[in-house]
């Protein structure tokens, strides 16, 4: 049979107090008091004191751990009302400080526990993603080889198209594979700005030039809200603010209707000018609106993946902004359009 602890305890240290009170009252009785007393006696002695000694430490030990028990049990009942209705008041005065340091800890524990959870579901999504996005190209790819071989090779109008095609999802990939390194690096700071002065107005001119082609596709023309005569100076590198804007611009031109307008604002904010681009696309429902710059997520799947989309253009926006020191954010109506707008610090 197995002894819990607190019994060896009692008996363990019984047995040290009985044996050191039998050996003083030895010494006293044999040296000072010079009687002697019968072996038998000191036995009796020992066994009372032993007793005694023995439930006295175990009635002080049981008070010890029961009130070490009710500490527990009431920090437990406490931190179970806390997960149910989320309103611990700490204020309280019925905890002790252990009980608040434990209940610290818990919290702490189940936070990771979240976060861990968290990352883990990410993980699977980010995967699963990525091999959706790469399953397309490669498939493709891999029919326009194979028509070859089988003797499209000899036909010369098949051939050029054929590898026309193979080519254009070996750059889809290629793209993929470098908006992913990009995001990678902004995450790990492994990418320096340039931070200079520069006119935002330039840089927005130089991507409303090299989109024009792809705005007339759809008949949507690109202007800015205002006449801006002066130059709008800002902290920014350069070339990374000309990809923000330019995916910006993508993004607004793939969405907007046919024949109607993406508009681009600056505003005077304090130190900031805050930039805006606009569209008239079919909006974003609210609950879609905190996941638009996670990588792959798309509200419409089947759109941005036909208009040669790789899912990751707002994610680097959100990143090189970020690595700018500020923020990019939404504002959405469905059946209106959205606006994507974001600031850099004024010069």
């Amino acid at each position: 049979m197995k002894i819990n602890t607190p019994l060896r305890f009692t008996i363990f240290s019984s047995i040290i107090s009985s044996l050191f009170l039998i050996f003083l009252i030895f010494c006293i009785n044999y040296f000072i008091l010079e009687t002697k007393l019968l072996y038998h006696i000191y036995f009796y002695l020992f066994i009372l004191l032993f007793a005694f000694s023995g439930i006295v430490t175990y009635f002080l030990l049981e008070i010890f751990i029961n009130r070490k028990i009710r500490l527990l049990f009431r920090m437990v009942q406490t931190y179970k009302m806390s997960s149910s209705d989320f309103n611990l008041n700490m204020n309280e005065d019925i905890l002790s400080e252990s009980e608040e340091k434990i209940l610290m800890l818990g919290k702490k524990n189940s936070a990771e526990l979240v976060k861990l959870k968290s990352e883990e579901k990410f993980r699977r999504e980010f995967i699963g993603n990525l091999a959706h996005e790469l399953k397309t190209p490669i498939f493709s790819v891999q029919g326009y080889i194979l028509t070859l071989l089988e003797g499209g090779l000899n036909d010369s109008m098949v051939n050029e198209k054929f590898l026309k095609r193979a080519l254009k999802g070996v750059n889809r990939m290629n793209k993929l594979i470098m908006d992913l390194d990009m995001i990678t690096r902004f995450e790990s700071d492994r990418i320096n700005l340039e931070i200079e002065e520069n006119n935002i107005l330039e840089i927005c001119q130089d991507i409303f030039d090299s989109l024009e082609l792809k705005a007339k596709e759809k008949n949507i023309s690109i202007s800015y809200a205002d006449t801006y005569i002066n130059p709008i100076m800002v902290k920014c590198d350069s070339n990374r603010i000309g990809q923000v804007m330019q995916n910006l611009i993508i993004n607004a031109i793939n969405y907007s209707k046919p024949e109607s307008k993406v508009i681009v604002r600056f505003l005077e904010i304090e130190s900031n000018i805050l930039i805006e681009v606009e569209d008239n696309g079919p909006g974003i429902d609210k609950k879609y609106i905190n996941r638009l710059f996670e990588r792959f997520y798309r509200v419409d799947k089947s759109r941005a993946r036909n208009e040669g989309g790789t899912g990751l253009g707002l994610s680097i926006v959100k990143h090189i902004v970020e690595a700018h020191g500020h923020n990019v954010q939404v504002r959405s109506t469905e059946g209106e359009g959205s606006t994507f707008f974001f600031t850099l610090t004024k010069i």
